[in-house]
């Protein structure tokens, strides 16, 4: 664990968490620290985020337990209607089609976030990204595993290829890389704020390149973007209360494994089979009603006093069998898991921002907007094309969302910023991570370094890591399981704990990414 008491970030790029420490120390808020820090992995992590994709927040001021949640994720645009799919003979959203693009959704929420909660202005927030996407930054191992993964994929879009690709072939560890056409886009938010991202140039030239593949946005879409302020939801789980924010994301379906996993004594090795059989069950349960329920509440009735209900937990988790896998009743409309990133800063005043960024799928559509650098989510995957569904595609609406920021209060005060990158492992990646902690008593480093497992909704396969499928997958595998290695590691995850008793910050970072945790 990294140790501080005036100011903590963690991240999953260096480069990140060093903007972050660089802003605490001249003063900046820790939203300042987290926007800026987000800028950068937008430059030099782009597989995993970027201001074409959404973003979520969780914040409390002066260590407080007073949870302010941000909703950033962008909305289809007004033309989209269901009938228009099916009249032109589309069964699914493809990852690289235009209608896999909302209106992106991260710009206007960093503008309205530090305007709101921060100190400093946008162009000192913004410098450090700005000079890496016009000087140049050095490629790290993982983002050249997921270039390399990605090359045929990056091929396809002519401004993909000219950014990521060296002679169509992905950059090696160590090499550098520049985005001109970002820079001059961030500098021009810098100045101009969210007009500079939603209206003028910029917008232009997002709108065509999507009209060019089909899209239905209009500068309109662009123009009337905005997020929303929105109530917390909450529950509690071994006396800690867990916030993460309200349905369209998938904060809710963390909260639903936690109430199951209350329900069990949690006892012995965290990695023993039966408690990991327990964790994996209770995945299933809660993910299958993620896909029946959880949609835009803006828009579909999310029942989400029900999802929290202690019935609801006590009737799932009655369905767990120790023996053999249970009957989860999925119905899957989504898309495998994928990635994101996500930031963890506490400053000297213990103002806490819980911050998590993503263009969904790595490199997201893998369309870039070629004049202004723009490269687009394709969070519209997770839409459902079927009849009825609560998260089925219409006019304005947001998708269903993977990311999903999580904070821990006790006391009235907050004690616990973290996330767990990932895609749809995410809600399980959040009451793993508390369940290590608050049944296992192991440390934040402790609990993020354990190996992972997750069973993909709506099937009876788990995805393991190495360890796991040596020491308990014959086990699952007797139970009912199909266990399999995964496509690529198992998400990835940041957190810094407050300790109140002696004033200082501990903070943690995931191995399976490039990044640190560094308090000063």
């Amino acid at each position: 664990m990294a140790v501080g008491r005036n100011g903590m970030a963690a991240t999953s790029h260096p480069m990140a968490t060093l903007t972050a420490i660089d802003i605490l120390k001249a003063g900046g808020k820790a939203i300042d620290a987290a926007v800026g820090a987000c800028a950068v992995q937008c430059v030099v992590e782009a597989g995993s985020t970027g201001i074409g994709g959404d973003c979520f927040a969780l914040l409390s001021s002066n260590g407080n337990d007073d949870v302010v949640a941000y909703n950033g994720s962008g909305r289809t645009p007004a033309a989209v209607h269901f009938d228009w799919f099916r009249q032109n003979g589309i069964a699914s959203i493809e990852r690289s089609s235009p209608h896999a693009v909302t209106v992106p959704g991260a710009v206007e929420a960093w503008t309205r976030l530090v305007a709101d909660h921060g100190r400093m202005s946008l162009s000192e927030i913004l410098a450090p990204a700005i000079a890496l996407a016009r000087d140049g930054y050095a490629i790290t191992p993982r983002v050249a595993a997921d270039l390399s993964k990605q090359t045929d994929f990056l091929l396809r879009d002519p401004s993909t290829r000219r950014i990521f690709l060296i002679d169509d072939r992905p950059p090696q560890v160590g090499s550098v890389q520049r985005q001109p056409e970002l820079a001059q886009t961030l500098e021009t938010i810098a100045v101009s704020g969210r007009d500079g991202f939603y209206r003028g140039a910029v917008a232009d030239d997002m709108v065509t390149r999507l009209n060019s593949l089909g899209g239905l946005h209009t500068r309109e879409d662009f123009a009337s973007a905005a997020g929303e302020y929105v109530k917390p939801v909450s529950a509690t789980y071994r006396g800690w209360t867990v916030h993460e924010c309200p349905p369209n994301g998938q904060g809710i379906v963390a909260l639903m494994i936690l109430k199951i996993l209350e329900r069990f004594e949690r006892k012995g090795d965290p990695l023993d089979v039966d408690n990991l059989h327990i964790e994996v069950e209770a995945t299933r349960l809660a993910y299958a009603a993620r896909d029946r329920w959880v949609a835009d509440a803006a828009i579909s009735d999310v029942p989400v006093d029900f999802l929290l209900s202690e019935e609801l937990a006590d009737n799932l988790a009655a369905k767990i069998d120790m023996n053999r896998i249970a009957d989860a009743g999925a119905v899957i409309d989504g898309v495998e898991h994928s990635d994101t990133v996500y930031i963890s800063v506490v400053d000297k005043d213990r103002n806490v921002a819980s911050f998590i960024n993503s263009i969904f799928h790595p490199y997201g559509s893998g369309l870039m907007a070629p004049n202004s650098g723009v490269l687009f989510h394709n969070r519209g995957q997770s839409f459902s094309l079927k009849q009825g569904h609560p998260n089925a595609i219409a006019p304005r609406k947001r998708p269903m969302h993977t990311i999903i920021p999580g904070l821990v209060t006790r006391h009235g005060k907050t004690v616990l910023s973290f996330g767990v990158m990932g895609g749809h492992y995410q809600a399980m990646g959040h009451a793993h991570f508390l369940s290590k902690l608050f049944d296992f008593n192991l440390d934040i480093q402790s609990a993020i370094d354990l190996p992972r497992l997750f069973p993909l909704p709506g099937t009876a396969t788990i995805e393991a890591e190495a360890l796991l499928r040596t020491s308990i997958g014959p086990d699952l595998e007797a139970r009912g399981f199909k266990v399999t290695a995964p496509n690529w590691a198992i998400g990835g995850a940041q957190a810094i704990w407050i300790d109140d008793q002696h004033n200082t910050l501990l903070g943690a970072s995931d191995h399976r990414k490039d990044g640190c945790a560094l308090g000063y």
